[in-house]
């Protein structure tokens, strides 16, 4: 009984991609619930927060509909990742705090998993696309909010709203540079320049997810492919072992038949 338990918790799948970044944004929602509630910052900062934890909200909403679409028991998927949904629903602080179940039922699975690395490499696309999202979120709202507390304290500063600074760190990101707000302290220029920088290498990482979306095959296809082959290659081996039993029972059914006959024969002589 033992060997058997630790054989099943020692071939436990880990966590995917997207549970991950689902986790890495929980973790990022629950500081910013905390910091709302406990921190002494102004009304715009707490307006960026807010705006920030709106939209992991909306990834989490989409998350779960996406998975109770896919799932074949839906009564079943809501029973079990109802917290999910009550704790995505955003402007109510009360239910925010419960994404610390989502914490801590991934970090359960990171236990029981054998390798956490191998996993991530088995699927490199929902690798790349999960850290993409993870990436975004956090540059935003990292540049949205250290913009704000540094510009606004800066007499001649046109970054002086939520709403501009999300917007500044949207399109600075994004390397456009409409110009319509800039920072004009030198910290803010410092802000400026790595959220540049990290725009460049985020679209840069984009680029190359794309390519090889068109150009190398998945690796999950690949293995799916070579499962299904091999599914079929035992599928005709235990066929021709069947076969092959049915028919030694036949030789041995008409060996037992042909002694019958000789026995019947040599009475009647």
């Amino acid at each position: 009984m033992l060997e058997s338990k630790r054989w099943s918790i020692k071939n436990v799948d880990g966590p995917s991609p997207f549970e991950l970044a689902m986790m890495v944004l929980s973790l990022v929602s629950v500081v910013i619930v905390l910091t709302i509630t406990f921190g002494k910052l102004d009304a715009e900062t707490n307006k960026v927060l807010l705006y920030i934890d709106t939209t992991i909200c909306m990834i989490f909403m989409t998350k779960f509909f996406h998975g109770l679409f896919k799932a074949r028991n839906k009564a079943f998927y809501f029973r079990h990742h109802w917290i999910d949904f009550v704790a995505s629903i955003p402007a109510i602080e009360a239910l925010r705090i419960a994404r610390i179940f989502q914490i801590l039922r991934v970090i359960r699975l990171i236990r029981m998993s054998r390798s956490l690395l191998i996993p991530l490499l088995r699927q490199r696309k929902q690798s790349t696309l999960a850290s993409l999202l993870v990436a975004m979120v956090l540059i935003l709202a990292t540049a949205s909010v250290l913009i704000l507390l540094v510009e606004s304290t800066e007499p001649s500063a046109n970054i002086q709203t939520a709403e501009q600074a999300i917007w500044w760190a949207l399109v600075t990101i994004s390397t456009v540079g409409y110009g319509d707000f800039y920072p004009v302290s030198t910290v803010g220029h410092i802000i400026g320049g790595l959220v540049i920088i990290s725009g460049v290498s985020f679209f840069g990482v984009i680029s190359g997810y794309m390519a090889s979306v068109f150009v190398a095959p998945d690796e999950q296809e690949r293995n799916e492919a070579q499962e299904a082959q091999a599914a079929h290659k035992a599928e005709i081996n235990t066929k021709l072992e069947q076969a092959l039993e049915r028919m030694e029972q036949n030789q041995q059914q008409m060996i037992e038949e042909i002694a019958t006959l000789r026995n019947q024969l040599g009475k009647r002589k």
